[in-house]
């Protein structure tokens, strides 16, 4: 039996969310906002989390500062269910951390900064996922899997030792990589799941049928296109599945799509058909953002069984 059902690896950040900023000031250096928090974040963070709270045994491979910030994510990591036990503290590189302004509609604006540079170099600990059902690659294109090596190391390392491989992307904030930079290692990778913007940005293509084309062409096994209040578009080389949204009220959408790759990945390692899988995945994604904050709403497996039940389905994908 596997010590874990899901590792996770990636950053992990401390986000300052700033909710209905208003762009007047109220004074020469002064501005309101609705609110302002302090959420643990990054998409290893989310992912661990919200695998957790889904009923997974789940650890998190990540770097942190011996710092304030990172002892605010390892408490809230513990408090959550997720093993710690291989998070890398470092007394030279801070944990970082990430203002996000929320608009109206739940979409967001982050600023980040040059703590998000660090590569930890997570394929030094190849031995700290060998043991695992799942690894969740949170964040690829972006440190620590914004370098070609690294990203190969960790796909072989987990395919070699029989986990499935599910990679999360990003826009990438310093290093930029393409498709043809880790076409090496898309075949490795289980599940690859850009959003809509990020499929623009690595396929130049507009239409999602046409983005998860591009990624199967360029050595990817299955392809999830996340469409936000559309759902999403599967596809592989013999099945393609248009999944419609649940109809919620978005109040901030940080945080969606990486609750919506735990529970893809759960219910995958449940053994349920990819259909079922994606329309999991989606209520975790619509429950997310219904509050402020990626860890917040999502609590149980059961509660968002019971939610499905509930919430009604937005139209299909055209």
């Amino acid at each position: 039996m596997s010590r874990y059902d899901i590792v996770c690896i990636g950053m992990a950040i401390l986000d300052s969310i700033i909710k209905g900023f208003d762009p007047e000031p109220v004074s020469a250096t002064g501005y309101r906002a609705e609110s302002g928090t302090l959420n643990v974040g990054g998409d290893a963070v989310n992912e661990a989390i919200a695998s957790a709270k889904l009923g997974m045994k789940t650890a998190i491979l990540c770097s942190l500062g011996n710092d304030p910030a990172g002892n605010i994510i390892a408490d809230e990591l513990e408090r959550n269910g997720v093993d710690t036990g291989l998070i890398i503290r470092s007394d030279e590189n801070p944990t970082p951390i990430t203002t996000i302004f929320v608009r109206e509609d739940g979409n967001r604006r982050s600023i980040t900064n040059s703590a998000h540079r660090y590569n930890f170099h997570p394929e030094r600990y190849s031995e700290a996922f060998s043991d695992a059902r799942a690894v969740i690659m949170g964040s690829l294109f972006r440190a620590p899997f914004n370098d070609p090596d690294v990203i190969r190391s960790v796909v072989s390392a987990a395919s070699e030792n029989g986990a499935l491989v599910f990679a999360d992307t990003k826009l990438p904030n310093f290093r930029r990589l393409s498709l043809a930079d880790i076409s090496d290692s898309l075949a490795s990778v289980d599940f690859i799941t850009p959003n809509e913007d990020e499929g623009r940005f690595y396929t130049g293509r507009d239409d999602p049928e046409e983005m998860a084309e591009e990624f199967l062409r360029a050595g990817a096994r299955n392809v999830i296109i996340k469409l936000g209040a559309r759902g999403c578009y599967f596809r592989n080389s013999d099945l393609t599945i248009r999944t419609p949204a649940f109809d919620i009220s978005a109040v901030d959408a940080t945080g969606a799509g990486d609750n919506f790759i735990a529970g893809f990945a759960s219910e995958i390692l449940r053994g349920s058909r990819a259909a079922d899988a994606l329309d999991f995945a989606c209520a975790c994604g619509a429950i997310c953002s219904t509050t402020v904050g990626a860890g917040t709403a999502l609590k149980s497996r059961e509660q968002v069984m019971r939610q499905m039940a509930e919430i009604d389905k937005r139209s299909a994908i055209r």
